[in-house]
């Protein structure tokens, strides 16, 4: 089952990571390199049905060769977990299963409000955000592991 927190087991000093904002309509992807430990948002899978999800996945993997791939774990703002917690754990499983990559789950709380500042502070404001949002809500979960390990 994939880890919730980064662990000396997964401390890593080079290489790149994919983090996934993992919605059931779109799934945000963002990018990073341990050595920099900048995370960029990527792109946004718009895709419903998980073969096709999991086919652009695997493209990226194989394009970036990560060491490592972080998934936004959604919980209620008082820590409770939901019905998405449960299917980002089964996504987070099957990365895991799938691409035979080290999974971090990171509490994504507030990660979708982060997102929509960060795009507002850029000037992108209502509906324009909504190609973005993920990845970069994406972006936002991939930098909180990176600052994690920084700490």
């Amino acid at each position: 089952m994939p880890d919730t927190a980064p662990t000396s087991s997964v401390s890593l000093k080079e290489g790149c990571a994919l983090g996934f904002d993992f919605g059931e309509k779109r799934i945000g992807v963002a990018i990073g390199e341990h050595m920099l430990g900048i995370a960029r948002p990527l792109l946004t899978i718009e895709a419903e049905a998980n073969d096709r999800r999991f086919g652009m996945i695997a493209n990226l993997i194989t394009e970036w060769q990560p060491v490592i791939l972080i998934v936004g774990l959604p919980l209620h703002l008082n820590g409770e977990e939901h019905a998405l917690t449960l299917l980002c754990r089964k996504f987070s499983r099957r990365l895991e299963g799938r691409f035979s990559l080290p999974v971090i789950m990171i509490d994504e709380r507030l990660s979708s409000a982060e997102a929509s500042q960060t795009l507002n502070e850029r000037g992108i404001f209502g509906r324009k955000q909504k190609p973005m949002l993920d990845q970069v809500a994406a972006q936002h979960i991939l930098q909180s592991y990176f600052d994690g390990l920084a700490s």
